[in-house]
């Protein structure tokens, strides 16, 4: 059974998504590792299927990219069966987040794309998966904390 990722691991794999060349000692300082232990868990990473593979994002060659995020607020019809949901979810590039929360609503996904009519596709998709009851969208208009 596959072991379940910790802090330091979702932080190197958020950097990986992020830039996939990053270095293992740009990693190791993020992460407060040294570049050998760094290598040692992206090797683990990548055994155990967290990391699958790297790829190449084609531009035009523009040195920015307007990315828009859209929050999608998703409401389960059962909250403790609703993991095809999730397995769903992970099979979309565009979905860089997804969180399972408390309240109202029961997952909370951020999608990013550089097209807005990308992210309806998404959110068309999203609502009509078997177990998706409901959901809610909001587009964000910024954001303020980046790191």
């Amino acid at each position: 059974m596959k072991n379940l990722l910790d802090r330091t691991d979702e932080q190197i794999v958020a950097a990986l998504k992020a830039n996939a060349r990053t270095s293992h000692a740009e990693l190791s300082a993020k992460v407060n590792l040294s570049r050998n232990a760094v290598r040692v868990r992206i090797e683990r990473l990548e055994r155990e299927g967290f990391i699958k593979g790297y790829t190449i994002v084609t531009g035009d060659g523009a040195t920015s990219q307007n990315v828009t995020t859209a929050l999608v607020f998703v409401y389960r019809h059962d909250r403790m069966r609703g993991g095809d949901v999730i397995q769903a979810l992970r099979k979309i590039p565009e979905v860089v987040a997804c969180d399972v929360m408390t309240g109202d609503f029961d997952l909370l996904v951020r999608v990013e794309s550089s097209k807005a009519d990308r992210i309806t596709q998404i959110w068309h998709l999203i609502a009509e998966m078997p177990g998706v009851r409901d959901t809610l969208t909001s587009f964000a208009l910024s954001s303020v904390i980046r790191k």
